[in-house]
């Protein structure tokens, strides 16, 4: 028995190294070596590959079942713990709108002019696309995962649903059940918790929904969508240069700082910004570098830095509303003037408790694309140039956030001694 349990010794090491090797590989690069394996895979099996879809249906479905409650507890803790004292609390929700609402026109307007997704070829899905029980039991588990967090505990509620709720929710809490719960707010932070830890177990199986939808798409539909995609790249790149610029605008007729000087004091931020794709993680960062190298009062670099960017994610807003038409304009889906304006007001929406999510992008795209009846099982084409447009857009949140700042401080620079 022990000769036999030391010869089986190395093979689970082994299994178990190359799983935490693969876990140690930053997402960016699992999900690029998924799109490679994910195409090579597509021209080997051509049409056969279209099965292979099925577990980034299933991912997507999590995600979209997991987004509205995701967000709307990221909402209710952000207004719970945010502190939005002082005279300059009232300017503050109207410079975040406007920079939002900016933003996502800007968006919006290159999207339609460019058109990048326009003649790239895909197949929409079928409208109303019905299970077949006895020929696809991977279809019929599909069908049972909830499409709602909430959806299964209603009248029509399936018992798998509740069951798969159930499950998630008991392991994310396993080591919060000794956890004491004193006050509303600790409630909202267990139930935030509980979410984010369902979500990172979610995200951790991107790459496979990424393999088999390239896999799928490739095999069926060529590489058509390829070309447009680096189309989308460049549109979204220019419209993120355009909200950049807009920015520097305001702070120079807006501001007593100039454009120049807020570049060079906040480089630090926006630099790390990029580097971690992360907003939250660089707010101390960007406090500093306004408080103490571009010279704003304590006040209006906390009110910009700290407070706005819980609430100021314009890139992100920016880039789901172009993403929502490049996809629609792929599969030939015309958006009328009224669903463009729904993913104006659902981006806006979902933007406001988006940064202490992780992926906050993929998650709150689940909820646009929903809104407007777009198909989500295309998200994954997405994330293929998500990992550097992430990066890109998160400077332009933190970009934002300086700018709110600069605006608050006002035309003349005032004295920062207390």
């Amino acid at each position: 028995m022990g000769e036999h349990a030391s010869e089986n010794q190395p093979v689970t090491t082994s299994s178990t190294g190359l799983i935490a090797r693969w876990q140690s590989i930053p997402l960016y690069g699992r999900i690029v070596i998924a799109l490679v394996l994910g195409v090579i895979t597509g021209l080997l099996l051509c049409s056969n590959a279209a099965s292979l879809a099925m577990p980034g249906k299933l991912v997507l479905r999590l995600l979209g079942a997991l987004a509205p409650a995701l967000v709307l507890a990221a909402i209710v803790h952000t207004f719970m713990t945010t502190q939005l004292g002082g005279p300059l609390a009232a300017r503050l929700p109207r410079l975040l709108l406007l920079n939002t609402l900016v933003a996502i026109t800007v968006g919006l307007t290159v999207a339609n002019v460019i058109q990048p997704g326009e003649n790239a070829g895909l197949t929409p899905p079928a409208p109303h696309e019905k299970t077949e029980k006895s020929a696809n039991p991977l279809a019929l588990f599909l069908e049972n995962v909830p499409k709602s967090l909430l959806g299964p505990l209603g009248d029509d509620g399936k018992v798998i649903g509740v069951i798969f709720i159930a499950v998630a929710f008991g392991m994310a809490l396993r080591k919060e059940r000794e956890r004491p719960i004193m006050t509303v707010g600790h409630l909202v932070e267990l139930f935030l918790e509980a979410l984010i830890k369902i979500l990172h177990w979610i995200i951790a199986v991107v790459p496979l929904a990424v393999f088999g939808i390239v896999a799928s798409i490739v095999g069926l539909e060529g590489f058509a969508q390829f070309k447009a995609l680096g189309i989308f790249v460049l549109s979204v790149l220019l419209a993120l240069a355009i909200q950049a610029a807009y920015y520097l605008v305001r702070i120079r007729f807006g501001s007593w700082v100039s454009p120049g000087e807020l570049l060079r004091g906040g480089r630090d931020a926006l630099v790390m910004a990029f580097s971690t794709a992360s907003s939250t993680a660089t707010m101390p960062v960007t406090y500093a570098a306004l408080k103490d190298r571009v010279g704003v009062r304590e006040q209006s670099a906390s009110m910009g830095a700290l407070v706005g960017a819980n609430f100021n994610n314009d890139g992100t807003a920016l880039y789901e509303a172009m993403a929502a038409l490049f996809i629609a304009q792929m599969i030939g889906m015309d958006l009328s003037v009224q669903q463009q304006l729904m993913v104006v007001l659902t981006s806006i929406i979902a933007s406001v408790g988006a940064a202490g999510i992780p992926e906050a992008g993929l998650v709150t795209m689940t909820m646009v694309f929903t809104a407007v009846g777009l198909p989500v099982q295309y998200i994954p084409v997405l994330l293929t140039v998500d990992w550097f447009l992430d990066r890109c857009r998160t400077a332009i949140n933190v970009m934002g956030d300086m700018n709110v700042s600069c605006l608050l401080d006002g035309k003349q620079k005032q004295d920062t001694a207390p």
